[in-house]
């Protein structure tokens, strides 16, 4: 019989002033990114003898972070209406992208890491080009809030879900919408495809997920 481990406390990170809205684990497991309440976002090393990097440069709380599927960059949305992309090193360099009109809830990168997609207040996701960083296109149809933004393994495809209750299916190069599903009762939080690409979950404030 295999002996069962029991789950174990391993590391305590402390240094936020407020509360933390989100995480993300670098690639390679040396780091996690944490966005907080405080406007910071703290990069912690997980070699003991590596301190903490604190990044400062947004002027509201930091809703979203998320590392880029090779590590070498850091994305964060936050209510001050603006993303950035932070070099996760002690330097904490970043380039601001402006565009969105109120805060920004989330921030994805592409599985190439060729786009970015975030959601914002202001009913809208965008899509962006990277390494150029360069505006691509807005995608228009909520009626509300966009709380959660994310592209297919292909990023042919893009998925949102908001506060009308709605989640949308659109295809990203022709920035059009393809389907709408109206199957949850309250706001929906969070909105994902399936690792093959072949369907979407969705979150909601009814207490419920549902697939598609």
């Amino acid at each position: 019989m295999t002996e069962e481990v029991t789950p174990t406390l391993e590391r305590t990170f402390r240094g936020h002033r407020s509360y933390v809205s989100s995480l993300s684990f670098s690639p390679t497991l040396k780091q996690l990114a944490s966005g907080s309440g405080d406007n910071c976002i703290m990069l912690w090393n997980f070699k003991p003898q590596l301190r903490a990097f604190r990044f400062i440069g947004h002027k509201g709380v930091v809703t979203d972070v998320q590392f880029s599927p090779e590590g070498d960059v850091l994305a964060s949305a936050s209510k001050d209406k603006t993303v950035r992309l932070w070099i996760p090193s002690a330097k904490g360099e970043a380039v601001t992208l402006k565009g969105h009109t109120a805060a920004v809830r989330s921030v994805r990168f592409s599985k190439d890491t060729k786009h970015l997609i975030t959601g914002s207040d202001d009913k809208t996701a965008k899509v962006w080009s990277l390494p150029s960083r360069k505006f691509e296109c807005s995608l228009v149809g909520h009626t509300n809030w966009v709380r959660s933004a994310e592209f297919s393994p292909d990023t042919k495809l893009a998925v949102t879900g908001g506060d009308d209750r709605f989640v949308k299916l659109w295809d990203v190069e022709t920035h059009k919408e393809l389907h709408t599903f109206f199957d949850h009762n309250d706001c929906v939080n969070q909105v994902m495809f399936t690792p093959d690409g072949s369907g979407i979950a969705s979150g909601s404030a009814d207490n419920s997920v549902k697939v598609s």
